[in-house]
C-alpha cells in the first residue's frame, strides 16, 4: 500500500474560529493563500467548535456559505478536527482542552452533528474521519466508572456512524488521539489496553465488528515522540491488534539533549513556556527511567540544586514546532520520529488520511528574519506544507532520497 491518494490536509484550528464567519474568513485568508503559495495540493482539516457547529446547525444558508467558499478556493474537506469544543484560543486552553470528555452527553452530541456536517462537505467517494479527545485528561477529575463510560458513548458513536452511512453513503470514521498524560497516550502501556477494553465490552453486546470498523486512532507523531516511543514499532502493534489508524498527525516535538550541560539549549527552551496550551514534558534518563511533568514551566529549567529533570539524558516537550526543522538553534526536533512514522505507515494494507497540525503558530518564538519583509504566516504554513508534500513524495519513491 502506498498513501492516501487525497490532497494533504491542513489543520485549520491555528486560527480563531466561533463563528461561521471566522472560519470562512479564515479559509480565505490563510488556507487558500497557504496552499497557493505552498503550489502543493492541500485540503482543509476544518476545525469547528462547539459554537460554530450550533450556527450551522440553525442555518442552512451558513452551510451553504461555508460549502461554497471552499468550492470557490478549490478546497476539499474530508476530515475534521473535532478535539477541542470551545474556544481553542483563549488566554488559558491547557487541560480544558479535554472538556467535555467522553463519559459527557455534550461531547458525543457534538461529536455527531459534526459527523452529520462532514457528510454533507464530503468529496463524492471519499471516506471522512474526526480526530477528537483522548476519552480524557487523566489531569482532570474522573469517576470511578470514568473508561467503562468512555466505552458506552464510543459504541453509541460507531452505531451513529452507522445510520450515517446507511442513510447518506458517507463513511466517517472516529479517530481517537492519544497525547501524554491523558486516558490514552503510550501506545503499549495506555492505548493497546483501551482498545482491547473497548473491543472486549462491544463483543459481549454482539457488535464488535461494527466498533473496529468506526472507532479507531489519530496518530500525532509529535504526542508519541514526546514519550520516546519507537514509533514504528507502535504502529506495527496497533496494527497487529486491529486497531485502525483513521488518521496521522504529521507533526514535530521539540527535544532538549543533555539539559544539565546545554545552557544555550536550557535558555531558548524557555522561551517556549507559555500560558495558553499544555506543553507536557517527558525526561529520559540514561537507565530508561523516565519521569514527567504536566506542563513545561522555567523552573523545570532552572539548573538549581534538587532539579534531577536535568540529570537526565534529554527532555521532550509537547510543543508542535515546523515539521520542515530537524533543529531549532540549539534544540533538536523529532522530525526523524516523523519520517520513521511515516515509512511505516506507507506499508499498511490501508492508507489513514494525512494532516499537518501544526497549531502552535501564534504562540511559537519568533523565528530570524532573513529580509526586512517579515515572514508571514501563510508563508510559514506553506513551507511546512512543501515539507510534508515533499517528505511523503520522497518515501512514496516519487521523489529521490
Amino acid at each position: 500500500m502506498s498513501f492516501s491518494e487525497l490532497p494533504l490536509s491542513y489543520c485549520t484550528n491555528v486560527h480563531p474560529g466561533q463563528t461561521v464567519a471566522e472560519i470562512v474568513d479564515g479559509i480565505s485568508t490563510y488556507t487558500a493563500a497557504a496552499r497557493d503559495l505552498a503550489a502543493v495540493p492541500v485540503a482543509a482539516g476544518l476545525w469547528l467548535s462547539g459554537s460554530v457547529v450550533q450556527e450551522l446547525r440553525g442555518s442552512e444558508a451558513a452551510v451553504e456559505l461555508l460549502a461554497q467558499t471552499l468550492w470557490q478556493h478549490d478546497l476539499n474537506c474530508y476530515t475534521l478536527n473535532t478535539f477541542p469544543f470551545g474556544n481553542f484560543h483563549s488566554e488559558r486552553v491547557k487541560e480544558q482542552v479535554y472538556l467535555p470528555d467522553w463519559t459527557s452527553p455534550e461531547r458525543i452530541l457534538y461529536t455527531e452533528h459534526c459527523a452529520s456536517l462532514l457528510a454533507q462537505l464530503l468529496p463524492e467517494g471519499s471516506e471522512g474521519s474526526l480526530s477528537t479527545v483522548p476519552l480524557g485528561g487523566r489531569m482532570n477529575p474522573q469517576g470511578p466508572d470514568f473508561r467503562a463510560v468512555c466505552f458506552a458513548s464510543l459504541i453509541r458513536m460507531a452505531k451513529n456512524l452507522d445510520k450515517l452511512h446507511q442513510s447518506t453513503g458517507r463513511l466517517i470514521r472516529l479517530a481517537v488521539e492519544p497525547e501524554p498524560m491523558c486516558e490514552l497516550s503510550g501506545t503499549d502501556q495506555w492505548s493497546l489496553p483501551v482498545f482491547r477494553g473497548l473491543f472486549s465490552l462491544a463483543d459481549s453486546l454482539g457488535c464488535e465488528d461494527l466498533v473496529r470498523k468506526y472507532i479507531g486512532l489519530c496518530f500525532d507523531v509529535c504526542h508519541q515522540a514526546v514519550e520516546f516511543e519507537d514509533v514504528s514499532a507502535s504502529i506495527e502493534s496497533l496494527d497487529q491488534e486491529g486497531i485502525r489508524i483513521n488518521k496521522v498527525h504529521i507533526t514535530n516535538a521539540i527535544e532538549l539533549a543533555d539539559p544539565a550541560g546545554n545552557e544555550s539549549g536550557r535558555e531558548m527552551l524557555k522561551s517556549f513556556v507559555e500560558p495558553r496550551y499544555l506543553h507536557q514534558t517527558c525526561a529520559r534518563y540514561a537507565d530508561g527511567r523516565m519521569e514527567w511533568r504536566d506542563d513545561l514551566t522555567a523552573a523545570d529549567l532552572d539548573p538549581s540544586d534538587g532539579n534531577t529533570l536535568l540529570q537526565a539524558d534529554a527532555l521532550r516537550v509537547h510543543f508542535h514546532v515546523p515539521v520542515y526543522a530537524d533543529s531549532l538553534g540549539p534544540l533538536r526536533t523529532t522530525r526523524a520520529d516523523l519520517i520513521a512514522a511515516l515509512k511505516k505507515v506507507s506499508q499498511l494494507d490501508y492508507a489513514p488520511h494525512l494532516e499537518v497540525e501544526t497549531y502552535t503558530w501564534p504562540v511559537m518564538p519568533g523565528e530570524e528574519q532573513t529580509s526586512d519583509q517579515p515572514v508571514t504566516l501563510q508563508q510559514r504554513i506553506a513551507r511546512e506544507l512543501q515539507s510534508a508534500a515533499e517528505l511523503i513524495d520522497e518515501i512514496s519513491g516519487r521523489l529521490p532520497a
